[in-house]
């Protein structure tokens, strides 16, 4: 999977590019302020989309934040696709624009099934987000048959989701798998067998903070 080691995440590139392009353009034709203007979006762009290290708790059955940013919602919610109608626990994190936007594996696991939704592009921190926005998630399994479903949601800036695994892959806890382009939000849904220990205002750092633990 891509960006597991560069610093900055490879779909920043063209955006880089082209904000550099337009800097050293206008510099040259003396531009003066339109270059200044293009040196600062090129300077956001690569702390954007930077791509730091993470170091996930040494406790196995820890299952860490897949985003940065802060905790907006936690509660029990019925899930009709995957858990059947049931009530799980639902904790979502929004990320704004100054947030790391790289997704990280909540926990070890396997992918056993993804889906794509096309939709809206409300603001993130709303609730109806998470219903009509345009998303795209992924039901992983652990080792002990615990079924968490992650699920990328599109802000209102927000174009393009991106995420890397497919069905069958086994993916390691704290590895990178996709990102979210220009503020956005994740769900993660949690059946019984979870203990959650996030809490509303929390804020998360992917791959490193606690939300729950497996019992």
């Amino acid at each position: 999977m891509k960006n597991q080691h560069q610093p900055v995440a490879v779909e920043g590139y063209p955006f880089i590019g082209l904000f550099a392009f337009i800097s050293l353009f206008c510099a040259a034709v003396d531009w003066n302020c339109l270059a200044t203007i293009g040196l600062g979006l090129t300077v956001f762009t690569i702390y954007f989309f930077r791509n730091p290290d993470r170091f996930p708790p040494e406790d196995e059955k820890a299952i860490v934040a897949p985003a940065d940013g802060k905790i907006i919602f936690v509660g029990k919610v019925p899930e009709d696709r995957y858990f059947g109608g049931q009530e799980v626990t639902k904790v979502s994190i929004f990320m704004n624009v100054f947030n790391v936007h790289i997704n990280r594996v909540p926990i070890k696991s396997k992918v056993i099934d993804q889906f794509y939704n096309k939709g809206r592009f409300f603001n993130a921190s709303l609730d109806k987000a998470s219903f009509e926005n345009e998303q795209s998630g992924m039901l992983i399994e652990t080792e002990s048959g615990i079924k968490i479903l992650c699920v990328q949601i599109a802000g209102l800036i927000a174009r393009r989701i991106v995420s890397y695994p497919e069905v069958g892959d086994t993916l390691e806890r704290g590895r990178r798998y996709g990102l979210i382009r220009f503020g956005s939000r994740v769900d993660l849904y949690f059946p019984e067998g979870v203990e959650v220990k996030a809490k509303i205002g929390d804020k998360t750092v992917a791959g490193e903070t606690v939300l729950g633990t497996l019992v």
